[in-house]
């Protein structure tokens, strides 16, 4: 990154406490749109900055009294989502830190993306069960997203909270990355990995991040392949309230993988049929190689997104439709929210799951069906960086802020 850019004004804008109570009607409970770890996040309406006169909507994320590990997370979301900007992230529109009579408030605010999470559309309280070719091209855009944090800025980001409740999805049914609080730079050129608390949530967590807290980007590879066989089965990773031998997703995948009559069992139910089979099968090649133990030999997720670039085309001149712009339906989001790990969890015992997610023999799968050449390249989006804003006054520092912020 030139040294230029981190004279670059900041495109972040600050926003008092008193803007966001007036735009959240006080934190209304009637405009809650969700609560997690983090705090609560409200919807708002704020007057664009391009358009005084227009009115837009955001979502308003405000911290909880989580203390110190709370604080650090919002920095780091500041920090990482002050110096990215891609198509298929979440936009931070800008943030708030404020001290008052109530304490130190501490919010984000996002563009808001009406369509909600993945997770709730994949969930059985959804009404209408995701299309097939959704699925695809939500595959599509998170791993675009993944591959311009790993592989397309001078330096990483490691998301290392990659699950289907952190993927929204905008007006358009474009998918985004969101929720970046327990993000972490790359290790320094020459190391092989970062030594950190392991953190994030349990069903997505690479075996050998769990094991020794070594964090690298093949992490967030094997979280992305636990995804596709979300996706193609419609089924949480960890479902308790599944009989024993189905509650761990990748373990009750694996005996149907070998034998194509068995695969159509594990395929979404309430798609009734509605699918492309080879893309499906296609896909579950792509989950087998994120999640291949060794990390190395999971691929890179350039790779993995020219491989699917290669299936949604492959998919689409076959005939599948493209993804319909459908209607919000009223959904009740999802009660329990998965486990976490790391010194956020309170109750259960590492007894709960199964750290050693030995599903696949250390060589790499080959597909089952030659990939078709592209005709035609698949698209480039292409994306801009700004400096990072936060407590920094410029873009390396901030950069480093971000690297010592846990």
């Amino acid at each position: 990154m030139g040294s230029s850019l981190s004279q670059r004004p900041s495109n972040l804008k600050v926003f008092t406490f008193s803007e966001l109570k007036t735009a959240t009607n006080n934190f209304s409970r009637t405009v809650k749109l969700g609560e997690g770890g983090f705090g609560c996040v409200y919807k708002g309406v704020i007057k664009s900055s391009e358009n005084p006169l227009k009115d837009i909507d955001v979502a308003v994320k405000q911290l909880g009294k989580r203390g110190s590990q709370g604080h650090k997370e919002w920095v780091t979301e500041v920090n990482v989502l002050g110096v990215v900007e891609h198509p298929n992230l979440v936009k931070l529109l800008g943030y708030c830190a404020e001290d008052d009579e109530r304490g130190i408030q501490r919010l984000l605010i996002y563009e808001f993306m009406p369509n909600k999470s993945v997770e709730d559309h994949l969930s059985t309280r959804s009404e209408i069960p995701l299309p097939w070719a959704q699925r695809l091209k939500i595959a599509q855009d998170a791993a675009r997203g993944l591959a311009y944090l790993h592989e397309e800025m001078g330096f990483q980001i490691i998301f290392r909270d990659f699950k289907s409740s952190n993927i929204l999805l905008d007006e358009q049914w474009n998918a985004k990355l969101s929720d970046f609080g327990l993000a972490r730079l790359g290790p320094p050129e020459g190391l092989t990995h970062v030594s950190t608390a392991v953190v994030g949530t349990m069903a997505y967590a690479a075996p050998e991040y769990v094991q020794t807290g070594r964090l690298t980007y093949k992490s967030d590879v094997w979280s992305y392949g636990v995804f596709l066989f979300e996706l193609i089965t419609g089924r949480r990773p960890l479902d308790r309230n599944r009989p024993k031998s189905e509650q761990k997703l990748l373990e009750w995948v694996k005996p149907y993988l070998s034998d194509s009559k068995k695969f159509r069992l594990i395929l979404d139910s309430r798609l009734e049929g509605n699918y492309s089979f080879k893309s499906a099968q296609k896909l579950a090649v792509v989950a087998n190689r994120c999640l291949v133990r060794h990390p190395r030999s999971r691929p890179k997720m350039s790779e993995v997104l020219e491989t699917v670039n290669h299936i949604v085309e492959a998919s689409t001149e076959s005939g599948s439709p493209p993804p319909p712009a459908r209607s919000l339906v009223p959904m009740e989001t999802s009660g329990k929210p998965k486990q976490k790990i790391g010194k956020e969890k309170e109750e259960g015992t590492d007894n709960d799951h199964d750290h050693d997610h030995r599903l696949f023999k250390e060589k790499r799968l080959k597909p089952t069906v030659a990939f078709p050449p592209l005709k035609t390249s698949p698209t480039v989006i292409k994306a801009s960086v700004h400096p990072s804003v936060t407590t920094c006054s410029t873009y390396n520092a901030g950069l480093k802020a971000f690297g010592n912020s846990r």
